[in-house]
């Protein structure tokens, strides 16, 4: 059966690929209101109710970089739509559970889907105009920013005023409309053309072990004690299979992740500034929720409800949206290396006026933080798929990005436990309670803010080929606006 391909309209195609980011991050920061709840929801300890949101984290970690492995061989569109399926059915299993173990096996098929975004930035270098391509890969950048600050108070709502079992609901039939959506409207790619080449399978599992022994560890350490056996012998292992797995890719000819050109200085150095990047973004999402809902009686607090910190921190989102056309503009006139340094330097910037800020008694001081923080997000967001895409083959561009979303992920995982033990290790007491210190939370923004400056730093001494143009992202026209395919 024949089927005419869909028109390559690059408003429409950007617009559909940056709701499916949304999607995405909605579906991370969904169970954000629920984490207290969850316990006496499913009758379970606080141990097992936080592999809820460990679930869906390992998921991603392990499904992304074969996700975007697949999207090179087969098409990144194909596996895009293949991607919302799992997204699909664990959203649905969720909003059935009446007990945590289906409740964690639907957050874990949830993070199977998580692979949406970098394959459809790198969907973007096959459909768009060359000239559009820098602001668009901003523009799907950006969405997970907005995902994340609508997340909270979307769920929040929605949790205070209705059954929490609608979150999930909602979740699968957005799902299914981005679906819908991508199938009648945005073109295929050009990467079907690969499809000969095999796939690592061995590769793929020796990654996800080393993943998840690593991912484990650095989230459950807090809680088995980051000197217990358990915690050291994950972070052992992990490092011993990375090794191996490592020495497997460089002698397998059809690789999952080529790390001859991942060792590329341009590729190294963008996916270690993104490592920092990601932890200094996260760690932000940490701190000032925690001072928005604190008791004022505390002296920093703000007592805030779950709903009202979700609409404070909502705008720092919508402005990696609005600022990352700016970016793209910068990355036009002075390269995206620029970009991210700017946009790291930010970052650093905004934590370091929420040093002061800690005890102002004023969300709107907080509200400031996040916004300069977030524009920093958007600038860098934006910036480091250009930076992997100009320096790698265009028959690679989803498994590479896919590799840097990776590296951000763990970013965010290591701030998450970094920040933990931070806030653990700096508490006052209030009414028998350990609660964080006014002096941990400073320390945390110092942290944020060293972290920041780090990657400015980092993303500065980039390698960048000095023949490389800031637009030198297309390898071939976009896609035209009629083609044939067979169905």
């Amino acid at each position: 059966m024949e089927r005419t391909q869909p028109a390559a309209r690059p408003g429409v195609v950007v617009g559909i690929l940056a709701f499916a980011g949304i999607v995405a991050a909605l579906t991370q920061t969904l169970v954000v209101p629920l984490i207290g709840e969850l316990p006496k929801m499913f009758g379970t300890s606080p141990s097992n109710a936080s592999w809820v949101i460990t679930a869906t984290l390992l998921a991603a970690a392990v499904a992304t970089p074969v996700a975007g492995r697949l999207g090179d061989m087969f098409g990144k569109r194909r596996m895009l739509m293949a991607s919302l399926v799992p997204l699909v059915l664990g959203s649905v299993i969720c909003a059935l559970s009446s007990s945590v173990v289906p409740m964690i096996a639907g957050r874990g098929l949830q993070g199977l889907g998580m692979g949406v975004v970098p394959l459809g930035i790198s969907l973007l270098r096959d459909v768009m105009p060359a000239e559009k391509l820098g602001s668009s890969i901003a523009i799907m950048s950006a969405s997970m920013g907005v995902g994340g600050a609508l997340g909270l108070p979307f769920a929040a709502g929605i949790a205070e005023n209705s059954s929490w079992r609608v979150l999930f609901w909602v979740i699968a039939a957005l799902a299914l409309g981005v679906g819908a959506l991508i199938w009648l409207r945005v073109p295929a790619d050009h990467s079907a053309a690969t499809a000969s080449r095999s796939f690592d399978f061995l590769g793929a599992i020796g990654l996800g072990i080393g993943l998840v022994c690593l991912l484990l560890g650095v989230s459950k350490g807090a809680d088995w004690g980051w000197g217990s056996g358990t915690t050291l012998g994950l972070l052992i292992a992990s490092a011993v299979v990375l090794l191996v797995w490592g020495r497997w890719e460089l002698r397998v000819s059809d690789p999952l992740v080529d790390l001859r050109v991942t060792a590329r200085p341009q590729v190294l150095m963008t996916n270690a500034a993104s490592v920092l990047v990601g932890f200094a973004m996260y760690a932000q999402s940490l701190v000032v929720p925690q001072l928005l809902q604190l008791p004022v009686a505390t002296g920093y607090g703000l007592g805030q409800s779950m709903l009202a910190m979700g609409l404070w921190m909502a705008p720092a989102g919508l402005m990696m949206m609005i600022m990352s056309p700016l970016g793209a503009k910068l990355s036009a006139a002075k390269g995206p290396k620029v970009t991210l340094a700017v946009g790291a330097l930010i970052i650093s910037i905004g934590y370091g006026l929420g040093v002061p800020f800690v005890d102002s008694g004023s969300t709107w001081t907080l509200l400031v933080v996040t916004l300069v923080c977030n524009t920093g997000v958007g600038f860098a967001y934006g910036a480091m798929p250009a930076l992997i895409m100009s320096a790698v083959p265009q028959s690679e561009t989803a498994s590479a990005n896919s590799f840097n979303s990776l590296m951000r992920s763990i970013g965010t995982s290591v701030s998450a436990a970094v920040i933990a033990v931070v806030m653990a290790q700096m508490t006052t007491d209030f009414g028998g309670y350990a609660l964080p210190s006014e002096s941990g939370f400073r320390a945390a923004m110092l942290i944020g803010c060293g972290v920041g400056l780090a990657a400015a730093i980092l993303a500065a001494l980039i390698p960048v080929r000095a023949s490389a143009k800031p637009d030198l992202l297309v390898a071939r026209p976009a896609a035209p606006e009629v083609t044939e395919a067979k169905a």
